[in-house]
């Protein structure tokens, strides 16, 4: 009777550590979990894997970028847009990233109250979704503007949050 209780709790653990990661993340970024249509493979796609692609990113991000009508993202420097990376960045910024002011509520509720260091895909997207916010903000007037500004400054505090979570810890 000991051992199978005991084979059960290692199940339960194993099968608890496997769901508590993806869970996590799905709970961030739901739709990075979701299939992709044309492969089996999960949409889920990190840009910066090197220092080579944060700085790739940071001319993204510099060489501007065109939102449409419809919040689709591209970025207007044709050679930078070829590039391999530039289709995972317009994945995450067109089928990952939150665009709505729900959405991004959303995700600063659940990011004011998460656990842990976010991951470096998380931490990502959230500089990515803090972008969308601040151009938002600035093509936005009155009410609307307010609405997109706020939820710039809680992206803001969030990532500070997390930059500052090994400081912020209590002794224990």
């Amino acid at each position: 009777m000991l051992w199978k209780t005991l084979l059960l709790l290692l199940f339960y653990y194993s099968a608890h550590a496997t769901v508590t990661h993806r869970w996590s993340r799905a709970m961030l970024f739901p739709s990075a979990q979701r299939f992709k249509r044309s492969s089996a493979a999960f949409l889920n796609p990190v840009l910066q894997n090197s220092l080579e692609d944060v700085v790739l990113l940071y001319e993204f991000l510099l060489a501007e970028l065109d939102i449409d009508k419809g919040q689709r993202i591209s970025i207007k420097d044709e050679e930078l847009a070829s590039l391999r990376k530039a289709a995972e960045f317009d994945t995450i910024c067109n089928e990952i990233i939150p665009k709505s002011i729900t959405e991004i509520r959303r995700l600063t509720s659940r990011l004011s109250s998460y656990p842990r260091v976010l991951k470096k895909e998380d931490f990502e997207r959230t500089v990515l979704t803090m972008v969308y916010t601040a151009y938002r903000a600035a093509q936005s007037r009155g009410h609307q503007k307010d609405t997109w500004v706020e939820s710039f400054v809680n992206l803001y505090k969030a990532l500070k949050h997390d930059l500052m979570f090994p400081y912020n810890e209590e002794p224990s």
